[in-house]
């Protein structure tokens, strides 16, 4: 079922701006990488939440990782993932009715390393910071 409710636009401009391009032309780039979208049901407010994100997949699955670009604080959409796992996630033209797991251990490893491959800077962004950047999995629900 499609996550329904009032949109919110981030109050970041080049967040609000990269949100609107996705919807309109169906995909971006950052850095010459692709870049996914990701809706989110507001923690605290209920509101959706768009956020723009590299795009990490393997065999028909997803991963986001909340990286907010190695700050010392996690990225408000993780807050919105863990209180409401179940997300939408558009990969061009497609868009994917999605539950999001934390990862840890060996599968966050692989996870990781894959993140790393599709996006190299998560490497320095993880030197930047104290804490463990957390990767989630994007996947059916009930998978």
């Amino acid at each position: 079922m499609p996550l329904t409710g009032e949109y919110a636009p981030s109050s970041v401009d080049w967040v609000r701006a990269e949100v609107e391009q996705i919807e309109r032309t169906g995909g971006s780039a950052f850095r010459d990488r692709p870049v996914v979208l990701l809706t989110t049901v507001g923690a605290r407010t209920g509101l959706l939440r768009k956020t723009p994100l590299m795009r990490v997949e393997h065999a028909g699955t997803y991963a986001v990782v909340a990286s907010m670009a190695g700050a010392e604080r996690h990225p408000a959409w993780y807050a919105n993932v863990l209180a409401h796992p179940l997300v939408e996630l558009r990969d061009g033209a497609a868009v994917l009715e999605l539950a999001a797991r934390e990862v840890d251990g060996g599968e966050r490893s692989r996870w990781w390393s894959r993140a790393c491959t599709a996006f190299p800077s998560y490497v320095e962004y993880q030197s930047r910071t104290r804490r463990r950047i957390p990767v989630l999995l994007l996947e059916p629900p009930g998978a």
